[in-house]
């Protein structure tokens, strides 16, 4: 395969680069056969993908929409090359593009490129020049992030967005993060056009929601009560950014709403995505009256104080952040777990226990639910440290607050555990899920014996120390600190290896972990990569990352039977939410 390098840049020839001994032609979807050299001069995107990969089956759509409007231009062609094993899902998958592949039977062609490229992860990009120099590597993230705009995908092209974009930000203004060349309108819920500069002057919050995501269906609510109360009154108004792939869910869930939206999938949805980087769900973004971006996520503050946190400024922060310190020094056990006639958790058969009679102890909040599998990997681990605690005469106990669909589940799992509950549906477990930020289970909140709280990653204390991480304060943590230094002395302070060149590894304490070099168990420290939960025992040979799951979201009704299927990996793959890699 004939290949030169040109001022840093690999370039090859096409036609031994697609061809194979006793093939000339590419196909397309029908059959129909194409011949390698029609494509000289042309530009060339070779797109590795699979069918069992969910994030290609994500990005191909995008990709599609990207060629069938730059294809009528006649100096773009892609070629896909699979990572499928079987015919017959490569001729599923194959089927949905508009573009031309290496037969399947030519493995050892599709071998022979995914080598040449350096393929790791799919769904992969690499596009080339009409000369067959490589333009980029990285066609599937501008594609992501650029779409058309992104073409001739060329190192300059690339650079004169990013300054573009730089140029936006500097000038930001509403009408340059809503409006688009065909479009300068938002809609209301009848169906309404609302001019974006109809809206310069105001407040604004940019609402990125998802119809049918659960936080979002229980945050819209509570939004929607501090709407009215500013628009009542103040220059305030919601523009939503909708994350729906389901138009009638969507026209479901904002047919009701007296704010505006972007339409239903807008191409400026999936770029202010990207522009806010956004990072969860639900996301209110604060556009000030300047069109300036006052704060890129109350969502959270929204939630906990409604109004009060207008004008959502940083004096305004630092103001609830004083309130809410105030009441963390002042917070007793009944503070947080009395409730007009709330005022009892319950033990086995329903009887009652007032939560006075628990004052001076040590209170664990365990946020927890049957239908979540690490909560059920995690019980007999929280078990076997409770009795041992309590064996030692220690003043603990532990209070189940369940995130169970019904009664009957409630039951089950309630009696497999040793110690209280909040009963099943109680209205305080609202509460407490906000007041700890509760965004996964399981989840274990430890309350000292003066009521306030000391941790809300006591699950993680169990989980690396067990019964000896009692009673969970700064203090005696101070105690594993010293040890786990004192344990690696001598080992490098950071480490990079060929494998993980994405971010230097440093040495970290650990609970129960998955070795990704070895596969085996580890526990106490690893060489690790927060970013990207990579673990490496010190002395492993490191294999790709592996990903593992340690929680799931709460209340998610699909968590369970996602985790049964264990994602949309193949076996020797590992896929997150971008990108599947090799194993």
């Amino acid at each position: 395969m004939a290949e030169v390098v040109e001022g840093g840049a690999s370039s090859h020839d096409v036609q031994s680069l697609l061809s194979s001994p006793d093939r000339d032609f590419l196909i397309r979807n029908n059959g129909d056969q194409v011949k390698v050299d029609s494509l000289k001069g042309k530009k060339i995107g070779l797109y590795f993908s699979a069918s069992w990969c969910g994030p290609c089956h994500r990005f191909t759509p995008i990709l599609a929409e990207v060629y069938n409007e730059l294809a009528p231009r006649g100096d773009l062609e892609i070629i896909f090359i699979s990572a499928d094993e079987d015919e017959e899902a490569f001729s599923g998958y194959f089927s949905k593009m508009p573009w031309l592949a290496i037969p399947f039977s030519d493995s050892e062609k599709r071998d022979s490129l995914d080598e040449l490229f350096k393929v790791r992860g799919i769904p992969h990009l690499v596009v080339l020049d009409g000369t067959g120099t490589v333009l980029t590597d990285s066609g599937v993230e501008i594609v992501r992030e650029y779409g058309v705009e992104g073409h001739p995908f060329t190192p300059e092209r690339i650079k004169e967005l990013k300054d573009q974009e730089e140029a936006v930000r500097i000038n930001q203004s509403l009408t340059s993060l809503l409006v688009i060349k065909t479009r300068d309108f938002v809609v209301s819920s009848d169906g309404k056009k609302v001019s974006v500069s109809e809206l310069e002057g105001k407040t604004v919050g940019l609402y990125f929601s998802l119809s049918t995501q659960k936080s979002c269906v229980d945050f819209t609510p509570k939004l929607l009560e501090v709407y009215k109360t500013l628009k009542a009154k103040e220059s305030f108004e919601i523009v939503q950014i909708p994350l729906d792939d389901d138009e009638a869910s969507f026209n479901q869930s904002f047919g009701s709403m007296p704010w505006l939206s972007l339409p239903f999938k807008d191409k400026k949805c999936e770029k202010l995505v990207r522009y806010f980087e956004l990072s969860a769900l639900p996301t209110l973004v604060i556009i000030g009256q300047d069109g300036k971006t006052v704060h890129h996520n109350v969502a959270e503050t929204v939630e906990e104080h409604g109004v009060a946190a207008y004008p959502f400024t940083p004096e305004k922060f630092a103001e609830l952040a004083e309130i809410e310190k105030k009441k963390e020094e002042s917070q007793t056990l009944e503070s947080i777990l009395v409730s007009g006639d709330l005022d009892f958790v319950i033990g086995k058969e329903g009887t009652k226990i007032p939560v006075p009679d628990l004052v001076g102890k040590t209170v664990l909040l365990y946020f927890s639910a049957h239908w979540c599998p690490p909560c059920r990997a995690f019980l007999p681990v929280l078990t076997e440290a409770y009795e041992k605690i309590k064996a030692a005469g220690n003043a603990l106990e532990v209070i189940f607050i369940s995130s169970d669909r019904d009664q009957t589940a409630f039951d089950d799992y309630f009696a497999q555990m040793p110690w209280l509950a909040l009963p099943f549906g109680d209205e305080r477990k609202k509460s407490l899920s906000r007041k700890f930020k509760v965004r996964g289970i399981p989840m274990l909140v430890a309350i000292g014996p003066t009521g306030r709280t000391v941790t809300n990653k006591a699950r993680d204390l169990i989980m690396d120390h067990g019964a000896d991480a009692y009673p969970f304060t700064a203090d005696h943590l101070k105690k594993f600190e010293e040890k786990f230094k004192e344990s690696i002395k001598g080992w490098p302070e950071k480490l990079k290896h060929h494998l993980h060149e994405e971010h230097e590894l440093v040495p970290a304490q650990r609970r129960r972990y998955t070795c990704d070099g070895c596969d085996e168990e580890g526990e106490g420290w690893s060489y690790y990569c927060e970013e990207c939960d990579f673990d490496l025992h010190p002395k492993c040979a490191v294999k790709e990352e592996k990903a593992t799951e340690n929680e799931l979201d709460e209340d998610d009704e699909a968590a369970e039977e996602e985790a049964k299927k264990g994602g949309d990996a193949k076996e020797g793959w590992v896929c997150d939410g971008e990108v599947c890699r090799r194993a």
